[in-house]
Order: structure tokens, then C-alpha cells, then sequence
């Protein structure tokens, strides 16, 4: 998991707690694990993410609003929206980084809050920020990954080997990773993510910054990993076209709300649109949206003013 300490490093209560303050959780009547719950569009049977009644406060904004989804074993999901409307906070809760404020995330059934510990051992993720070490070559930056994970050495170098040439990197393994193009990062840290063998992969706006032609190469070694091991893909992104090529269904969230979910053509039908993008607008808007501060935020520049 790009940028995230591995199972056990964290306990359940150094989850981020954004806001300042203390948190005020409830979690949904469940089952054993709080687990036993099912987002209405996805069987429990087939879910290898459940949300249910998800929300996020920091202080007065509701950054995430109670939202529920289901993604299916194997599915490419993209979570669609424009800035500031909860897709990065989502994903942090989702990835036990952030603490909701109320709801339940499961993953394989997992009990991401509850027991985030279980539940990091069924992902992988790339952030939006670089997390790799650029000191550091690109086998010595798997290599630290599969360390942290207590991945048995004599698989270690056949797993790494494997995956940076599914990213095309096996050339430039002994490299600096300070000498890599943006787009070949951003590949190693796909292949970094998978390192552990994970049966879900997060990716949270992959392509920010990269060129037609990059972004173009990082899919195509997601869909190949995605069509070789059945890995469950789940990714933000506000790019449209990029929705449209890449994922099996779409959640559009606006205002931290989840306002449609379905396939390119149900979405399209739903707003009676020709086109995603037409379909887009018409669930979000036309209007211009700015980065909302978040709660983290917020306390930092108390903090900076306390100093002054």
C-alpha cells in the first residue's frame, strides 16, 4: 500500500483524526463485525467493498454524507465528481487513514473500522502525492514494500520481477527512482501497491499530470492486471473520458453525496443524455468548483496563527 504503514504498524486508535477535536462515531447494527451489511445495489455474496451510511464532519462541514455503495469482486469502479466533493476523504476512510464520523466500510468482509488492521492486508493504493523514496531505486523502493509486509524473500524477487515488467519497468529497476518521468512513478507505485498481492486496489486520481499518452499506458497496465489476477479496482478521478474508457460502473458524488450509480448507458438513460459528460453536468452542474478546505487543514492554520 503506497504511503500507508502495513498491517499491524498501526493500532485501531492512531487512525487521523482531522478535525481537531475528538470523534464521535456510530457504527450501524450489524453483524459480528459490523460486516453483515449490504449496500443495495451490490449482493453480500459478491462485495468486495461495502459501504453503508458513510459520513465524515470536520466541525460544521459534512464532508461526506452518509453515502452507501457496493463494488463487486473483479469490478473497475470509478468514483466520479468534481473538486471538492468528497472523493479523496472517501478514500482515506475506505483505506482506515481517516476515521468516519458515522457508517460502516467493509472490505472481503473486513470491518475497516473495527478491525483496520484485517482490512489493510486486502488492499493496495496509490495516493495522489508521490510516496515513493526518490533516493532509493526502483527494486531497493519493492523491495522496503515487501519487507514491511513480511513477504518470505525467497518470493520477493520473483514477485518484483513480475510486476515492474507488467509496468514496463524491469529495464530501469536498478535505477534512482529520481531519474524517472512522472508517469514511470506513478507506474512503479501500481506495481509497489500490488506487491503484497492485494485483491483490492485503490487509486486515488492516478493520472493527475500525466500526458494523453502516459495516461494511456498506466490503464493499460491496470486493465491487464485487472484481467490476469481479477484484482477489484477502485478509483477517484474527475476526468470524464477517463471514467468512461476505463471502469464497469460509475458513482457520480457531488456536495459529499452520491447522487447516481450505474454503467455508462444507465447514467446516460437516467438523465436522458447522449452523452457521460452530458449526464455529468446534468446530475453535478454547470458550476465552477474550488478544492473545499478540509478539516486538517483548518487546525494547521490555527496552529499557525497561535504562533504568530
Amino acid at each position: 500500500m503506497s504511503g500507508l504503514p502495513p498491517p499491524g504498524y498501526l493500532s485501531s486508535t492512531d487512525l487521523i483524526d482531522e478535525s481537531g477535536g475528538p470523534v464521535i462515531r456510530r457504527i450501524l447494527p450489524a453483524g459480528k463485525d459490523g460486516c453483515q451489511v449490504t449496500a443495495e445495489d451490490v449482493p453480500a455474496s459478491a462485495a468486495a467493498i461495502e459501504v453503508r451510511g458513510l459520513m465524515r464532519r470536520f466541525g460544521n462541514l459534512v464532508a461526506v454524507d452518509r453515502i452507501d455503495l457496493g463494488v463487486r469482486h473483479g469490478e473497475v469502479f470509478a468514483f466520479l465528481g468534481p473538486n471538492g466533493a468528497g472523493k479523496s476523504t472517501t478514500i482515506k476512510m475506505l483505506t482506515t487513514l481517516l476515521r468516519p464520523t458515522e457508517g460502516t466500510i467493509c472490505l472481503n468482509g473486513r470491518d475497516a473500522v473495527r478491525d483496520p488492521t484485517g482490512a489493510r492486508r486486502q488492499f493496495g493504493i496509490v495516493f495522489q502525492d508521490t510516496t515513493v523514496d526518490t533516493e532509493l531505486t526502483a527494486y531497493e523502493n519493492m523491495e522496503l514494500h515487501g519487507v514491511l509486509y513480511g513477504i518470505p524473500r525467497a518470493e520477493m524477487q520473483g514477485r518484483i520481477g513480475s510486476l515492474l515488467e507488467l509496468v514496463r519497468l524491469s529495464d530501469r529497476a536498478n535505477d534512482y527512482v529520481k531519474t524517472f518521468s512522472g508517469g514511470m512513478v506513478r507506474r512503479l507505485e501500481v506495481a509497489r501497491g500490488l506487491l503484497h498481492d492485494p485483491s483490492i486496489l485503490f487509486l486515488d486520481e492516478p493520472t493527475i499530470g500525466l500526458d494523453a499518452q502516459t495516461r494511456a499506458l498506466l490503464w493499460q497496465h491496470v486493465n491487464e492486471m485487472n484481467d490476469r489476477s481479477g484484482t477489484t479496482v477502485f478509483f477517484s478521478t474527475h476526468y470524464i473520458e477517463e471514467a468512461e474508457m476505463a471502469a464497469d460502473r460509475i458513482a457520480v458524488i457531488d456536495h459529499g453525496r452520491i447522487v447516481a450509480t450505474g454503467t455508462v448507458q444507465e447514467l446516460k438513460e437516467r438523465t436522458r443524455a447522449a452523452t457521460l459528460e452530458a449526464a455529468y453536468l446534468s446530475l453535478t452542474g454547470t458550476e465552477v468548483r474550488e478544492e473545499r478546505v478540509t478539516g486538517g487543514e483548518q487546525l494547521r492554520e490555527r496552529i499557525r496563527g497561535q504562533r504568530r
